[in-house]
């Protein structure tokens, strides 16, 4: 999904092919055989990208996912012929006759009505079942956000669905945000039913990446050379149900890291489940977003950079950074870390103070983030650390 991007010669990003040749080749090379994308991912680039990368590759050494991603607001698209003509552009993006695994994109956002415009009531559903029976899909599934009604309508029909991909980690496991189901709910469902689970956000957007020295320690203490990502990867990979578990990569130590954890895989233990649900105790008292920076509230037709403004809060918070008040000893230092960060990090014009409560994004949000009213708090502290106002 998280392609490198380069600046080309006229100032303008694009993706950087080699950097993602480079990627895909290394991958390859280790034992990875499954890449995921969709017709939506890095600005409608990714799976051009995906494509030129494993076509320089025999067809038997990867397995292809990519989506339905007629969740965003355009009436064209979701149209029987909209539908269908995503669909075969996707295939002539990623150079290939058949499509390993095909996804039913983001189910659950705008609950059943959303639904059945998507698939049922234009007839695409069929066509999609038509599509794997003539072989031109292999394997067809759903990714899952937003009200378990759908979900669970989904696996009560009787089609037969060859895969589900679902959001888990150890603080999804039982303390899903927003509209989100907990972890444990989907997959005991998805066991139930024998459907194999692929697993989407199991860093939590990277959140599980840069834990607080507190969280952190405990893991340190068990494990001293292991990374709070590598914790996180075995965790998701831990069920037996799982079939893969993604992770968006950009740069290739991180590639190389995910790869080693895997290498082969050690099950978490029953002592390190009980570490694990300590950090989780200690990251739900985080003033924490539960943004994943999956990008689908973007643009903002304000400008704002809505997962840049999330993401820079959240670092401090996970560096132990946020001031609770102004007589906090390290007040300096931690004043000047988020207001410097902020503007290295996000342009001005592009800050939360832009944000004006459209609520445009906010129906776009997997996570049911109250996106103006988090920005309109991020505002707030904001301006309380530039005019040192006590609180």
């Amino acid at each position: 999904m998280r392609w490198p991007l380069r600046t080309n010669d006229k100032g303008e990003e694009e993706i950087d092919q080699d950097a993602v040749n480079d990627l895909v080749d290394y991958a390859i090379a280790h034992g990875v055989n499954y890449f995921d994308t969709a017709p939506v991912y890095v600005r409608g680039w990714s799976e051009t990208a995906t494509g030129i990368a494993l076509k320089r590759h025999p067809r038997d050494k990867f397995f292809i996912a990519t989506k339905m991603s007629t969740h965003r607001d355009d009436p064209a698209m979701r149209t029987f012929e909209g539908s269908v003509g995503m669909y075969r552009k996707s295939m002539e993006d990623l150079q290939v006759e058949f499509i390993d695994y095909y996804l039913l994109h983001a189910i659950g956002l705008g609950g059943m009505k959303d639904f059945n415009a998507r698939f049922i009531d234009n007839g695409l559903l069929d066509f999609l079942f038509k599509e794997r029976q003539a072989g031109r899909i292999r394997n067809l599934g759903f990714s899952y956000h937003g009200e378990v009604e759908v979900f669970d309508y989904l696996l009560a029909m009787d089609y037969q669905w060859d895969f589900v991909q679902i959001q888990l980690n150890y603080i999804d496991w039982l303390h899903a945000s927003g509209w989100n189901t907990n972890a444990e709910y989907l997959l005991g469902e998805l066991e139930k039913k024998n459907v194999p689970a692929v697993i989407m956000e199991p860093l939590l957007g990277g959140r599980l990446s840069r834990l607080s020295p507190p969280a952190l320690s405990l893991l340190k203490e068990m494990r001293p050379e292991e990374s709070a990502a590598s914790w996180a990867f075995r965790y998701a990979g831990t069920p037996k149900s799982v079939l893969t578990v993604l992770s968006g990569m950009v740069y290739m130590e991180h590639l190389q890291e995910n790869i080693r954890s895997y290498s082969p895989l050690d099950p978490i233990s029953d002592a390190e489940y009980i570490a694990l649900e300590k950090v989780t105790n200690i990251m739900m008292s985080d003033d924490y977003i539960e943004c994943t920076e999956c990008q689908y509230c973007m643009p903002c037709p304000y400008g704002v950079n809505i997962p840049g403004v999330f993401g820079h809060y959240n670092r401090i918070i996970s560096a132990g950074k946020r001031l609770l008040n102004s007589k906090d000893k390290n007040y300096k230092e931690a004043r000047r870390a988020f207001l410097v960060g902020y503007d290295r990090s996000v342009p001005k014009l592009r800050q939360a103070n832009h944000c004006i409560g459209c609520d445009i994004c906010k129906p776009h949000c997997p996570q049911a983030i109250d996106i103006s009213s988090e920005m309109r708090r991020i505002d707030l502290y904001t301006e309380q650390l530039k005019q040192q106002i006590n609180f």
